[in-house]
């Protein structure tokens, strides 16, 4: 929950715990003889003056520095991982889902006025200040301007059609503004992939036309095999991805290497600004290393001993493998409740190029009978040995906005009901193999298409494939790239698309109820009127389905109230809508997530909830805190 109290706590005046109250500052032994060669100030000249002091957490204890925590990618966009790992924000959540300061001092907010004020001597990783310059260079010079921005700053800084007031008062303090509530701003800072409303301008400004000579910058650009001086800013400007390894950072690792590789080295930010309740400067862990590898292989070198954290590219099918490594290679495997809300989740696409199955998506009596001919608890057996929870794709019972009718409400097991909801319609006609024909004399066939890594997912269409025989509708699984999945569901071509539910089953009321409106293109049961949504009407369709425009609008109620209660309200009509509705049909929740640790890495909680979004991966549980107790790695 948002509170004035935890948005505006100024991290120095914490109590510190009785072991810590000889509160001395500590240098990383990995830094102490660049201090002591110049070529590092001290940590207390590095520091803010206002550091932030991690608050104690039950069952984290006081770390010791050193060693290299080892992990796989499959490929090295998959370094963005890190960056939500690393989990370093303007405000984030914490283990309560409470929204708190991170990289600024303070936060002082009416709902309409976001008044930010940063550390006062902060810095980024090439020590260069960290102040409102960065925010004002990223407003005037990148989201304003056309050559970067075509489009525009983000979308979450519009509301009602209005850009905000954005106001520097000092280096320090800077303020953005509407003259309605913007309830998506703090959760967009907070998200895994955070909104960024701040660049590093002195590392930048040389790769912008306004500050560098436009010839120098157009033969960099030739040379990198870039169109325009734009194109290298932007490619260059990768605070997300970490591609990019001259690029400033202010989280709590650095990437050291120039890309191509198929091994990268992260190493501690020396001007991290947070620092434990003994006075050790986080994080406790050195280096971070990722190897390139197939996604097959991941398995195979966790049983190896070959890394000492590693839960991305796991699954519940990996789990004997793994079991049969950690005696000899010293590491455990967690199991941590996975917060999807399914994890096989259908997606009717009500807005396909088809005309037939657009008409057929469309009708509740269709999607309801779908629902009713899954045997969820063969699912469950059969993939998640029984420890699912069988449930619509909807919120989990963590969550506090909770209710038993949005997990039950046509998820039954009912083969007759399902079939009197089709014959409703008036799919009677059935071809020589007892599949039902569409009007235009097709096979009601469903094509459903899945991403092809997702070898889980299409374990479930197989046995889904077998249910949906018994009412008459056959299916057929097209594995797919999942770049190319997204953009034939984008273009309307995709009739059906198997994927996880709810990317956040455990949401507070005011966290952003954006996956159960059609406001974004990347939900695979209305992209066209996402697209609609997100280009303010310049492409994809305008919503024409009832229910579909009640829930846009609930979705704007909630964009524009500061109203905690009433954002409450508003969660649990469209929770009710999407569950009567099924526009998205679920299967089962609560799978787990295996997640391989070294044995001798310490702080890492024994059993938490793991998701993408609101937990940021494991960001949230404070990667900066593990350290390595015993020997290192």
């Amino acid at each position: 929950m948002i509170t004035r109290r935890a948005l505006c706590l100024i991290a120095l005046a914490l109590t510190l715990p009785a072991e810590a109250t000889e509160f001395r500052l500590r240098e990383a032994p990995m830094l102490t003889e660049r201090v002591a060669k110049g070529q590092l100030p001290p940590l207390n000249q590095r520091l803010p003056r206002t550091m932030l002091i991690v608050d104690p957490v039950e069952e984290k204890t006081i770390g010791t520095y050193g060693g290299e925590m080892r992990s796989l990618a499959v490929r090295a966009r998959d370094l963005r991982y890190l960056s939500a790992n690393g989990y370093t924000r303007l405000v984030g959540y914490n283990e309560k889902l409470e929204l708190v300061p991170d990289l600024v001092e303070s936060l002082e907010t009416d709902g309409r006025s976001f008044t930010f004020t940063l550390r006062e001597g902060h810095r980024w990783s090439n020590g260069e200040p960290f102040t409102t310059d960065d925010f004002r260079y990223w407003w005037d010079d990148v989201a304003n301007n056309k050559d970067l921005s075509p489009a525009g700053p983000p979308d979450t800084l519009i509301v009602d059609g209005q850009l905000p007031r954005v106001t520097f008062i000092d280096e320090r303090r800077v303020r953005f503004a509407w003259e309605k509530p913007n309830p998506r701003f703090l959760p967009a800072l907070a998200a895994p992939r955070p909104l960024a409303i701040f660049s590093p301008s002195a590392y930048l400004k040389k790769f912008h036309a306004k500050y560098t000579d436009r010839k120098q910058l157009d033969a960099l650009a030739q040379k990198a095999k870039l169109k325009s001086w734009a194109t290298l800013h932007n490619r260059l400007d990768d605070p997300y991805e970490q591609g990019n390894r001259e690029m400033p950072v202010l989280g709590p690792w650095v990437n050291t290497t120039e890309q191509p590789a198929t091994r990268f080295i992260f190493e501690r930010n020396p001007y991290y600004h947070r620092v434990d309740w003994a006075g050790q400067q986080l994080p406790y862990i050195d280096r971070v290393v990722i190897d390139i590898s197939a996604a097959g292989l991941f398995a195979a070198k966790a049983n190896a001993g070959d890394v000492d954290l590693l839960m991305r590219g796991l699954s519940m099918a990996d789990v004997p493998v793994l079991k049969q490594g950690e005696k000899d290679h010293a590491y455990t495997t967690l199991l941590w409740p996975d917060a999807r809300g399914s994890a096989y989740a259908l997606y009717p696409n009500l807005t396909t190029n088809d005309p037939e199955w657009r008409k057929l998506n469309r009708d509740v009596r269709f999607r309801r009978a779908l629902s009713l001919g899954l045997d969820r608890r063969i699912i469950n057996n059969a993939l998640l040995f029984g420890l699912g929870i069988e449930s619509n794709n909807t919120v989990m019972p963590e969550s506090a906005l909770y209710q038993d009718r949005f997990r039950y409400t046509w998820m039954r097991h009912d083969i007759s009901e399902a079939n009197r909801l089709l014959d409703d319609i008036g799919l009677v006609k059935r071809d020589a193999l007892g599949f039902r024909l569409l009007p235009d004399g097709r096979t009601a066939e469903i094509i459903v298409e899945v991403d092809g890594e997702a070898s889980d997912v299409i374990d479930a269409l197989q046995l889904i494939s077998e249910f949906w025989t018994d009412i008459g509708i056959k299916l057929f699984v097209k594995p797919q790239d999942r770049t190319i999945l997204r953009q034939r569901a984008y273009a309307g071509q995709t009739v059906m698309v198997a994927s996880p539910g709810l990317d956040n089953a455990i949401p507070t009321a005011q966290m952003p109820p954006s996956e159960l409106a059609p406001v974004r293109q990347d939900h695979y049961s209305w992209s066209k009127w996402g697209q609609f949504t997100e280009t303010q009407g310049k492409s994809g369709e305008k919503p024409d389905l009832k229910e579909a425009q009640e829930l846009a609008s609930l979705y704007q109620r909630w964009s524009q109230t500061a109203d905690t209660d009433e954002q409450e309200r508003i969660w649990n009509q469209m929770l009710t809508i999407n569950a009567d509705q099924q526009f998205t049909i679920g299967t089962v929740t609560g799978q787990l997530q295996p997640i391989v640790i070294a044995r001798n890495l310490k702080n890492v909680p024994k059993r938490a909830v793991f998701s993408w979004e609101p937990t940021s991966l494991m960001g949230i549980y404070r990667l900066d805190q593990f350290y390595y107790g015993g020997d290192t790695k």
